[in-house]
C-alpha cells in the first residue's frame, strides 16, 4: 500500500475507490465507496469481486487489466451492497502493479433522473419535422426503384438512411420522454459520418481533418451527437464557408457548467466564413435567433440542449475568416 500515490488513497475523495489483489479480493476501499453502498469501513475487506456484482464482465475485465497491465473501463456495472440494494456504476480499472488493481467507481444517475421531461423547444421541433420527413422518405423510395445508375441509387439509399435516422430520433423525443439511447460513441466515427453526409450535399466546402487518434470513446446517443455536428456544418456552409475543418482534442481540468472535469473530449467544427455577426454573439444559442432571413433560429438552440443533455457544452469563438464551434463531452460520468 505504501507505493500507491497518496492522493489516490485520500479518504476525503468523493469518488469511490477500491483496491483488489491478484485474486480479485478487496484489500481496501475508501469512505466514499462505503457510504455509496452502505458498507462498514471494513465489511468488504477480503470479499471476492464477483460477490459484489451481478455483472460478470467486471471480474473478467479486472483480470484482463491485471494480465495486460493496462487501464480499462466497464460501463453499466451493477454493484450489490453487502447490506442489500443495487446501484449501477461505471468502473475504471487501473493496474498499480502485477498484483494490485485500483477500481474507481462513478455512480450513475437513477433512471428516473435521466428521464426528465424534454423541453418544449425540442418537442416542438420533433413534431414539426415528422410530416416532411415522411414525404421525403416516400420520394426517396420512388427514386431508388426508378433509378438505374448505381451512384444515384447510392445517393437515394443515403437519403433513406438519414430520413429513417431522423424519424427514429423524432419518435424517441416525442414518445419516450427524451431519454437518450446511450452507448459508447467513437468521436472520429461521428466525424467520418458527418463528412460522408456533407460530401453528398450540393454545396460542399473543402473538408479537412485534424484528429487526435489517441482519444477514447465517449458515452452518449450517437444520433443526437451527429445532429449537433450536422447543424454546425450546415450553418457554416450557409454562412459562406469555403473550407470546413473537423478537429478533435483532449481537454483537461475543463469547467462545464458548475462542474470541473478532469478530462473531456473537444470536437471542433471550424470554418473560414465571414464570422458570426457581432450583434448575435451574445444570444447565438437562444431559440429563434438567426443570422439569415429564412432561418428558424432553432438549430443552435437544439444543439446546445443536446450537448447539455450529455453533460457537455457547446461554445463558439468567432472572428472574420475563422469561426470555431466546440462541442465538449465529458470522459467521466457525473456522480449520482
Amino acid at each position: 500500500m505504501e507505493s500507491i500515490p497518496r492522493q489516490l488513497l485520500a479518504e476525503q475523495m468523493a469518488t469511490g475507490l477500491a483496491l483488489v489483489d491478484a485474486q480479485l479480493r478487496v484489500q481496501w476501499h475508501n469512505v466514499a465507496l462505503a457510504e455509496q453502498f452502505g458498507l462498514g469501513l471494513r465489511s468488504a475487506i477480503g470479499v471476492p469481486l464477483p460477490r459484489l456484482t451481478s455483472t460478470p464482465e467486471l471480474a473478467h475485465q479486472a483480470a484482463r487489466a491485471l494480465a495486460e497491465q493496462r487501464a480499462l473501463q466497464v460501463r453499466g456495472v451493477e454493484l450489490d451492497g453487502l447490506g442489500g440494494g443495487t446501484r449501477r456504476v461505471d468502473v475504471s480499472l487501473q493496474p498499480l502493479d502485477a498484483e494490485r488493481l485500483l477500481l474507481e467507481v462513478h455512480m450513475l444517475a437513477e433512471p428516473s433522473a435521466q428521464a426528465s421531461p424534454l423541453s418544449a423547444t425540442l418537442r416542438g421541433f420533433a413534431h414539426e419535422v415528422k410530416n416532411p420527413l415522411a414525404g421525403l422518405r416516400g420520394a426517396a423510395q420512388l427514386l431508388q426503384r426508378r433509378l438505374h445508375d448505381e451512384d444515384l441509387q447510392a445517393l437515394a439509399v443515403l437519403v433513406l438512411s438519414e430520413t429513417d435516422r431522423l424519424i427514429a430520433l423524432a419518435n424517441r423525443l416525442l414518445h419516450h420522454d427524451g431519454v437518450a439511447r446511450i452507448g459508447a460513441v467513437n468521436p472520429h466515427a461521428l466525424l467520418e459520418r458527418l463528412a460522408e453526409l456533407m460530401l453528398a450535399e450540393p454545396s460542399t466546402p473543402r473538408l479537412r481533418h485534424d484528429y487526435d487518434p489517441s482519444l477514447p470513446e465517449v458515452t452518449g446517443d450517437a444520433d443526437r451527437l451527429l445532429q449537433i455536428l450536422l447543424n454546425l456544418a450546415r450553418n457554416a456552409v450557409e454562412a459562406g464557408a469555403g473550407t470546413l475543418t473537423l478537429r478533435t482534442r483532449a481537454e483537461h481540468a475543463v469547467r462545464l457548467g458548475e462542474r470541473v472535469l478532469r478530462s473531456a473530449v473537444r470536437i471542433d467544427v471550424i470554418d473560414d466564413g465571414p464570422g458570426v455577426p457581432v450583434e448575435l454573439r451574445d444570444t447565438l444559442f437562444e431559440p429563434l435567433v438567426s443570422g439569415r432571413a429564412d432561418g428558424t433560429g432553432l438549430g443552435l438552440a437544439l444543439s446546445r440542449e443536446i450537448a447539455h443533455e450529455h453533460g457537455g457544452e457547446l461554445r463558439c469563438v468567432s472572428r472574420p475568416g475563422e469561426t470555431v464551434f466546440s462541442l465538449y463531452l465529458p470522459l467521466e460520468r457525473p456522480h449520482g
